[in-house]
């Protein structure tokens, strides 16, 4: 009969990596029952007998945030075998206060003090011992990061599920407090397998979920509720602050009794911290560090490799060859264009850019691992409260710098629902790897200069602020941003294989994507190409003007004609990027039969020249960078506003947004750059202007309202 291990914790106490320790590939990823809340669960790569599931991050049991509600009812109403309560042996007091609320639930406890390693290297000390006699569960010391001990940790957890002792109760709470619990413990009768002293404890703090988990007779909750006034009067707080106090000083007890600092003064995390997050230097530390990434992943590494790959691989090797063992084969000269002129072209034009994008997942993934980024979250959190979000919303946005999709599903953390609908319609502004293809793509164009991808990157902040103090000051997003508490890990080395399998998994799903949606819209593009108007075959050197393609593309290019890029190649790149963004590069490769699409292509970068003045190439990469993501970012909006009303109003505004910011930028940049005539688009332009200006400045009637929206679970 198989076991089921229940891992718990506090965020970033590195369950989530003794998770994947544990499962390896065999895990699988959904949702937990009727809410959008990350469901993950796995079974033990070395028996795969034994089934483990990762339960959110969690601070406590009390039903304050979707995390905390799931969390709870899964250990009340699966019951797992064992509980592994994962603990940040480093900030060991502060992980202990979960610990106590999962001791009383009747169920087999088993304390991880993760990271043991940072523990000894601080020079502290921990008496496991002390601590399982005190607590009255076992204690196993490990490291999930540096795999160290765990085979232990499991061996201990099954034989605690399968002794299944009787629970024996710790003395978390003081003798006062304890006689009013057990006086409402004798009043209950439960029918159900739940611990009566975890429920008398959670009546006592006047839980406001436990109502709805158990059965209590009117006259029953009477007498409980005369029990708490009793304590309440006594100890001169509510029942929930009486629990609280009560544990905290249990928790701290138990730290002066089992844990011995050795180090006094400042860490190494705290050393760096006083600069890297000073209030003065901690933003232009930050800037610095994104220009420098984008500098080597576009100018120094990425793209020399990026021309080799396009120029040679694709180009000569890939491109040449394939055509040519084609052509000697003597396949029929369609099938030959197409795979040359449609799959290569297309597909290789996109991946031509995988190497700077791969460069540039692996800085960030750099950065991720060695605690750097949630620093910034930190940082930016009083920024961003200024622009109506917190910190929490910058994680989904930072995540969306490598692919919308995710970005948005890691909106699920924030819990107040206006501030995680306004983050979702604004995740995907930040230029995710298919956008940094046009980006690179144009930005040869525009001089070649490396300074140009990071504006892009801040022009998304910029964009993020933007909307936020616009609709933070509207009746529908009303309200204080929810608080921000995040905790900071300690500074480390990054380990190069967490780096290797983050910025892997980031280009596994590009490459996939280029493996799939673009190669059949790759292949439509070039049919289109090759039918005319009036549904006939052409020839492959034919006139492309006279094409399906192009009679659709003209049809359509006056929609994108204040925009300046109204020709009907850009009309139908910018189109066919709704589906995905990759397209509107692979779209030049077709059309253009340029067979490898890269910044140093010489036919591109004639044909970029005569369509495009530099106005309007920034208009056209900023409508690309703020508009609908693609189709995969839509359905992800879909699942996680759970509203047909909200995603309408999310795609509504991120199609606004971009064409009018895009407008903005060519009508300006038109007269004042280019010293063009001003014409009614320019007006157009300024009253547009004025709009935004109105309603970022203009003052929020609905400051006083503080509307706190908290997600809803489904019953």
């Amino acid at each position: 009969m198989g076991i089921t291990i229940a891992l718990a914790g506090n965020p970033n106490s590195g369950k989530t990596t003794l998770f994947n320790a544990l499962t390896g590939s065999y895990q699988y990823v959904g949702n937990w029952p009727g809410v959008t809340v990350e469901k993950k669960t796995g079974e033990y790569k070395k028996n795969r007998e034994i089934k483990i599931t990762d339960l959110p991050g969690i601070y406590s049991l009390s039903p304050y945030t979707l995390e905390e509600v799931v969390s709870r009812d899964y250990l009340l109403k699966e019951r797992p075998d064992v509980i592994v309560d994962v603990i940040d042996a480093s900030n060991i007091e502060r992980n202990l206060y979960l610990a106590t609320q999962l001791s009383e639930l009747g169920i087999p406890l088993v304390l991880a003090l993760n990271m043991m390693d940072v523990v000894k290297k601080n020079g502290d000390v921990i008496d496991s011992k002390k601590l399982e006699k005190l607590l009255n569960c076992r204690v196993v010391e490990i490291s999930a990061i540096k795999n160290e001990n765990l085979d232990e940790l499991i061996r201990v957890a099954v034989e605690e599920a399968e002794q299944n002792k009787e629970f024996v109760e710790i003395e978390t709470f003081s003798s006062e407090a304890e006689k009013y619990i057990s006086e409402i413990e004798s009043l209950l009768t439960l029918k159900d397998n739940v611990s009566k002293r975890w429920v008398a404890i959670k009546l006592f703090e006047s839980d406001s979920k436990i109502g709805s988990d158990i059965e209590i007779s009117k006259d029953v909750q009477n007498n409980i509720d005369k029990i708490i006034e009793r304590a309440e009067e006594e100890f001169d707080d509510d029942g929930e602050g009486i629990i609280t106090d009560e544990r905290y000083n249990f928790v701290t007890d138990i730290t002066n009794k089992t844990v011995k600092k050795g180090r006094k003064g400042l860490t190494t995390s705290d050393k760096a911290d006083k600069i890297l997050t000073n209030r003065f230097l901690a933003l232009p530390i930050f800037v610095v560090i994104m220009v420098a990434i984008y500098y080597v992943s576009m100018t120094v590494v990425g793209g020399p490799v990026t021309d080799w790959v396009n120029d040679v691989f694709f180009g000569e090797i890939i491109g040449g060859n394939v055509v040519n063992f084609l052509e000697g084969a003597g396949v029929a000269e369609w099938m030959v264009s197409l795979i040359g002129d449609g799959i290569i072209a297309g597909v290789g034009g996109v991946l031509g850019f995988l190497p700077i994008i791969a460069v540039l997942f692996f800085f960030i993934a750099i950065l991720e691992d060695v605690g750097y980024m949630s620093r910034i979250a930190f940082i930016l959190d009083k920024l961003f409260r200024k622009f109506g979000l917190s910190g929490k919303s910058f994680i989904p946005i930072l995540i969306g710098t490598g692919c919308s999709v995710p970005g948005i599903i890691g909106t699920r953390t924030i819990e107040n629902d206006n501030d995680r609908r306004m983050t979702i319609t604004v995740a995907s502004f930040m230029p995710c790897g298919a956008k940094t293809d046009i980006i690179a793509l144009f930005a040869a164009f525009l001089g070649g200069y490396w300074w140009y991808a990071p504006i892009w990157y801040f022009g998304g902040i910029a964009a993020v602020a933007i909307t936020g103090i616009m609709l933070k000051k509207t009746k529908l997003f009303t309200g204080d941003p929810a608080p921000f508490v995040m905790e900071l890990p300690e500074y480390h080395m990054p380990k190069m294989n967490s780096v290797l399998k983050a910025t892997w998994n980031r280009c596994k799903a590009f490459i996939i994507k280029a493996g799939t949606i673009i190669l059949l819209c790759t292949v439509a593009i070039w049919v289109l190409k090759n039918i005319s108007i009036h549904g006939e075959f052409m020839e492959f050197d034919g006139n492309v003007e006279d094409s399906l393609l192009a009679f659709i593309g003209k049809k359509l290019q006056w929609i994108f004609a204040p925009l300046g890029f109204g020709d009907w190649i850009a009309t139908i790149a910018t189109v066919l990027g709704l589906i995905a963004k990759e397209v509107v590069v692979g779209t030049y490769g077709v059309v253009m039969g340029l067979g490898e699409v890269g910044p140093e292509s010489p036919g591109l970068a004639e044909f970029v020249a005569s369509n495009f003045s530099t106005v309007s190439a920034v208009s056209f990469m900023f409508f690309n960078q703020f508009t609908i993501p693609c189709f995969a970012a839509v359905g992800a909006m879909r699942e996680e506003m759970n509203s047909k009303k909200w995603l309408a109003f999310a795609v509504g505004y991120q199609i606004v947004f971009s064409y009018t910011v895009a407008l903005m930028i060519y009508q300006f940049g038109r007269v004042l750059v280019l010293g063009e005539a001003f014409n009614i688009w320019t007006g157009i332009a300024i009253v547009i202007l004025f709009v935004y200006l109105y309603f970022i400045f203009r003052p929020n009637r609905y400051k006083d309202e503080h509307h706190v929206v908290k997600r809803s679970v489904k019953e």
